[in-house]
Formats: structure tokens, sequence, C-alpha cells
């Protein structure tokens, strides 16, 4: 808000998203992830008529309808090694840094395959590539490579389209972007902040609700 020059009274309506969204106790609105990511991608790209979401707890692939409406979605198992903090673990355990995992999986010459659905038995397997001398790039690569697998499978259960928007702090790592377009067979879009397409959506959604309720007013007072 700072940055913005903007103070407590300029907010006129709060809308809460994410797995916290229900922690926040002045509130005015919480949205599911699945919705608020549905509307900020068709508003950032009109075409999206799919969304890929992979945060740190999930990965979802949402069926979107013209304007963000959500038609369909469906979400990861718990357990898979599909979402961002098995990308997080990975890279702790290889000493890399987070920020260094997109560059390292562009260095890739030959991905190593990841295969396990279950993060434990995937840490596994890349146990295994290190003790085999692998080079990290390669393990990043497959790592990449596998979460983008998986994200055809769930995008294909709601019905794959032309036009994709990958949104979710994962969509940041390059690596990860060009294993997906190269798994989709498609280019797809993502923004210049992917990390926050899910708040941009629930401000969107409370924009909404605003002029929604502004709206009523006026007309009450007619």
């Amino acid at each position: 808000m700072s940055e913005a020059d903007l103070t407590e009274e300029d907010v006129a309506y709060i809308a809460t998203t994410g797995f916290g969204r229900y922690n926040v106790p002045f509130r005015d609105l919480q949205v599911t992830e699945i919705t608020s990511a549905a509307r900020a991608a068709a508003f950032l790209f009109p075409g999206t008529r799919a969304v890929l979401d992979i945060g740190a707890q999930s990965t979802r692939a949402i069926k979107v309808a013209e304007g963000g409406r959500v038609k369909e979605f469906k979400t990861n198992d718990k357990c898979a090694a599909g979402a961002g903090a098995f990308v997080e673990r990975a890279a702790r355990y290889l000493e890399i840094g987070l920020e260094e995992v997109g560059e390292l999986s562009l260095r890739a010459q030959a991905p190593q395959t990841i295969s396990s659905v279950c993060a434990v038995l995937a840490e596994s397997e890349i146990i295994n590539h290190v003790s085999a001398g692998q080079p990290v790039e390669n393990i990043v690569g497959g790592i990449h490579e596998s979460l983008a697998s998986r994200a055809l499978t769930l995008l294909r259960r709601v019905g794959l389209e032309r036009e994709v928007t990958f949104v979710g702090g994962v969509a940041r790592q390059q690596g990860m972007v060009e294993a997906l377009e190269k798994t989709l067979g498609m280019p797809v879009n993502v923004s210049g902040e992917p990390e926050f397409v899910g708040a941009l959506g629930a401000a969107l959604l409370a924009l909404q609700r605003l002029q929604k309720r502004s709206a009523n007013g006026a007309a009450a007072g007619n």
C-alpha cells in the first residue's frame, strides 16, 4: 500500500484468497484460489480457456468460459510430487537456490526421469540420480518435465484448450515454462508476476462486488 501511496482510509473493500483466506477476520469477501485464478487469467489474457495453477501446495487445471467463469476444475493428489513445495525441497537437497532452478533447467542436456507420483518416492529418485553422478541441470530438468507431464494429465481431464494461461509461483521458472510448452505442444500465457495472479483475481471480484453494492445503494436512494 505504501508503494501505491495508499492508506487504510483508501481501502473500500477487502477480498482474501488462498489457503489463509479465512484467517483475515476483517475481510468483506473470501474467494477460492480456483475462482480468483480463473478471473484474473481471463482479465490478463481474454482468450484464456484453460488455466494451469501450480502453487506451493497443489496443482490445479481449470476450464474457463469467456470472462473467467469456472466451468470445471481438477486438482492433483495431495501426496503428488506435482507442486511448488516439492521443487523447493528438491532445490534444498541439491543445495541450490530456488531462484536458480529455472535457469539450470534450461541448461539440461539429458533431463532425468522422475516417475514417482508420491513426493517421498520422487525425492528418493532424485537422491539416486545424484548418487549416479548426474549433473544438477539434468535433475532439475527432469523435475520440470515431470511436473509438466502431470499438468498435461490434469488439463486433459478438464478438456485441454488451445489457449492455456500458466499461473502460480512455479510459473516464474522459465525452465518450467519451456518444459510445459514442449509437453503441451503449444505456447502458454504467463504474466509478469504469475505468483500474484490469484490476488489480482480476488481484487477484481472485490471491485465487482463494490460496484454492485454502490449501484444498489444508488438505486435505493432514487
